[in-house]
């Protein structure tokens, strides 16, 4: 815009690139090697749906925490696998991924929180794909969240529900796990 070059022209040692945007293209291919290989997917392009999203305890997120549920969805889309995000007032505040266990990236998204001196209270947690276990949210409760959006899935939905009903926590699932590389 006008306005973002009027910015950034008093700035030095700025580059400014001008690029058109696209549509995204739902039949678009991502590649990516692969050592002795190429992996192909479909390009994940699909949209945040909240109205088809399923709250599965007993404590149903209020307008604010869905607001934030959503731009923690869209955010934890962005991440690599096994990821966490938290956030609030439509702001992430910690993230945490590429770990072997998806409590180990709920914790590093706490700690990377707490290490920028933002408090996780009254928070809402993403997670790009669903809990095997209740360790990731025993660790949310302790962090302070109070609402959780997941795609739902696991063989142990009923326990991580519960874990949440126990903490007070409400938890959404989306029904779709985000395409990753």
């Amino acid at each position: 815009s006008k306005a973002a070059l009027t910015c950034f022209s008093g700035k030095p040692n700025i580059r400014v690139l001008s690029a058109k945007i696209h549509e995204p293209d739902p039949a678009r291919l991502d590649f990516h090697q692969v050592a002795g290989g190429m992996l192909i997917q479909q390009h994940d392009s699909r949209q945040a749906e909240p109205a088809t999203w399923k709250c599965v305890t007993q404590r149903q997120p209020g307008r604010q925490d869905m607001a934030d549920l959503e731009f923690a969805w869209k955010m934890v889309r962005m991440v690599k696998s096994n990821a966490i995000v938290y956030a609030k007032n439509c702001r992430s505040l910690g993230i945490g991924a590429g770990q072997m266990s998806r409590v180990d990236s709920a914790r590093i998204a706490a700690w990377k929180a707490g290490e920028a001196g933002l408090s996780l209270q009254d928070s809402v947690m993403a997670s790009d794909a669903f809990f095997p276990f209740r360790d990731s949210i025993d660790a949310a409760a302790k962090a302070g969240v109070q609402a959780i959006i997941q795609p739902g899935g696991s063989m142990r939905d009923d326990e991580v529900i519960a874990a949440a009903d126990e903490h007070g926590i409400s938890m959404v699932f989306t029904g779709i796990r985000h395409f990753r590389h």
